[in-house]
């Protein structure tokens, strides 16, 4: 059973600043069931997701790749169905005419933890080769927390306003992601 009638074109919808104007993402998409398309500084498309919580989402993907996400079209949904969900994402992406590189070459860009490690210079990883294994997880701990202010001065430089925590036990194994 398709629900193809009921699914809006994304053309149709209207683009949403990504960060209002007191630099935060809107209140009112949080726990809210829906698809996004996420679009750079240019209007082009760069993500199409669906979630059961999209401030979440949108928080996260925007720790991921800040300098991406400009501009959204949501669809929010009453009651969850991952049957309607991916249905819509992929009428999106279809008339998009080319697959996202969120949802194709750099989707793991998107929707995993950041691993800190492959900013690890030649003298960290020889570090890492030769400590024990309470130095490595310093290590990689000092590795994560090095990328972390980095993110972090990305994201006041869009003038991200809002509360931005990682959580401290993936930096054990040199991940970031949200807590």
């Amino acid at each position: 059973m398709s629900i193809q009638a009921e699914i809006p074109p994304l053309k149709s919808l209207k683009y949403i600043p990504y960060l209002s104007e007191n630099g935060g993402i809107d209140e009112d998409f949080s726990r809210r069931i829906g698809v996004y398309a996420i679009f750079n500084r240019e209007k082009v498309l760069q993500f199409v997701g669906y979630s059961r919580d999209i401030y979440v989402s949108l928080k996260q993907h925007l720790v991921r790749q800040p300098q991406n996400c400009y501009w959204l079209k949501v669809q929010t949904i009453t009651h969850p169905s991952r049957t309607v969900l991916e249905e819509m994402r992929q009428a999106w992406i279809a008339e998009n005419g080319t697959i996202p590189p969120g949802n194709s070459t750099d989707e793991a860009k998107w929707t995993q933890a950041i691993d800190a490690k492959l900013a690890m210079t030649e003298t960290e990883k020889a570090e890492y080769q030769q400590g024990t294994e309470l130095e490595k997880i310093k290590l990689l701990k000092k590795i994560a927390r090095r990328v972390e202010e980095e993110i972090q001065g990305q994201l006041k430089n869009r003038g991200v306003e809002m509360d931005i925590r990682f959580n401290p036990k993936l930096k054990e194994q040199g991940l970031l992601d949200l807590k």
